[in-house]
């Protein structure tokens, strides 16, 4: 059976890049959108599902998390990290300089990981803001106006851009993390070597019980339970409601996890376990992309 992958597309994207570095078979097929991406997996239409949740810089990427927990759950089956890189693309018929450049599109995290280089050397640029780098990447493919796109050299391999400027991001550890989403992890078939361990949590706070987040804390803390991020999100219930995502080093065990649920839910909070799975590092991810 051939398995079916998709990813924040199209064609381009640092999700595709992610998914040809991990999954060296199967039928890939590119989204529009995030949600668009993860209905599929629900629906049944694709096997697996790759869409990103958090760069080293800019942060998460909310949407995944609101999706995830207020329209569709999925088990999350596989993290993957992937060095970002980001360019400045331009049509092969562009012949001016930066100076010429009258917008800028790429996604809205490209744009922010670039914002110094466009402040001081591209300042006059509009920003135009797209659903992905690589949808950018296809736009000025498509036009001889004096546009730029900001995106990844698979991009411009595949849309035919020249890469007027390399490395234009801010920061030089620049890396996002893309979570796997499937209903059944035993298809991901990830030939790549396994860098770690986490489990993702999802916690609601009651609302009535002064100093519960310390009390959350503690659970994990008396355990020696190592606690790699926690964030908070509004749960959209009304002001000051809110949720926390946690990701705890280590799998889903059947001593500690039972006891962290078993005494958070006496304080009354609600624990949900979003997946635990295994984390895969890319380190060559800026190398040829085509799949294997």
């Amino acid at each position: 059976m051939t398995i079916k992958i998709g990813y924040l597309g199209p064609k381009g994207t640092f999700t595709k890049i992610a998914v040809d570095k991990t999954f060296n078979s199967g039928e890939k097929e590119g989204f529009d959108t995030i949600p668009e991406c993860i209905d599929a997996v629900e629906r049944g239409d694709i096997d697996i599902g790759v869409v990103p949740i958090e760069n080293a810089i800019e942060g998460t990427v909310q949407l995944t998390i609101d999706y995830l927990v207020h329209q569709v759950r999925l088990p999350i089956v596989a993290e993957i990290i992937v060095p970002i890189e980001q360019h400045l693309l331009l049509n092969k018929h562009f012949s001016g300089s930066l100076h010429d450049i009258q917008a800028i599109h790429s996604h809205s995290h490209a744009i922010a990981q670039c914002h110094q280089f466009i402040h001081t050397e591209i300042p006059q640029a509009k920003i135009e803001f797209s659903n992905s780098t690589g949808k950018a990447a296809e736009m000025v493919s498509q036009t001889n106006a004096p546009i730029a796109a900001i995106g990844n050299a698979l991009a411009a391999e595949e849309y035919g851009l020249n890469i007027l400027r390399e490395n234009i991001h801010d920061f030089p550890n620049n890396h996002t993390r893309f979570v796997v989403l499937a209903k059944d992890r035993s298809i991901q078939h990830i030939k790549q070597p396994v860098e770690g361990q986490k489990t993702t949590l999802l916690i609601t706070l009651p609302t009535d019980n002064p100093g519960a987040l310390h009390q959350v804390l503690s659970a994990f803390a008396w355990r020696k339970m190592s606690l790699s991020k926690i964030e908070s999100r509004p749960t959209k219930t009304g002001l000051g409601d809110y949720f926390f995502i946690i990701d705890v080093n280590q799998p889903y065990d059947d001593v500690l996890f039972p006891g962290v649920q078993g005494e958070l839910e006496a304080l009354g909070c609600e624990v949900t376990v979003l997946g635990t799975y295994p984390v895969y590092e890319i380190e060559n991810a800026n190398q040829s992309t085509r799949p294997l």
